[in-house]
């Protein structure tokens, strides 16, 4: 389920140049939705802004990984030797 965009107090301006091909294609597509050209591209870029932030920020696991994921969680294996050490060193180092 898509989440409804509230229209925002508009505070900032935003321009950018463009050609005619792409103002006459955004024009095209804003008629066909009975929507400005502004509301069309402002609404346009943010579902795209959202979508890209969702796609890059979240993680999403097959069941597969979810489940060694959560075995690793719950059952961590014990450190190695080099852990150990690596741990000493930082005390040491964090100590001063």
């Amino acid at each position: 389920m898509r989440a409804a965009i509230q229209p925002a107090a508009k505070t900032a301006r935003f321009e950018a140049r463009i050609t005619d091909d792409q103002k006459a294609l955004f024009q095209h597509a804003a008629d066909l939705t009975g929507r400005s050209l502004t509301d069309f591209v402002v609404g346009s870029v943010q579902e795209a802004a959202a979508r890209t932030i969702r796609e890059r920020e979240v993680l999403t696991l097959s069941a597969r990984d979810r489940q060694v994921f959560l075995e690793a969680l719950l059952n961590p294996p014990a450190p190695s030797k080099r852990l150990r050490q690596a741990a000493q060193r930082y005390k040491r180092i964090s100590a001063r």
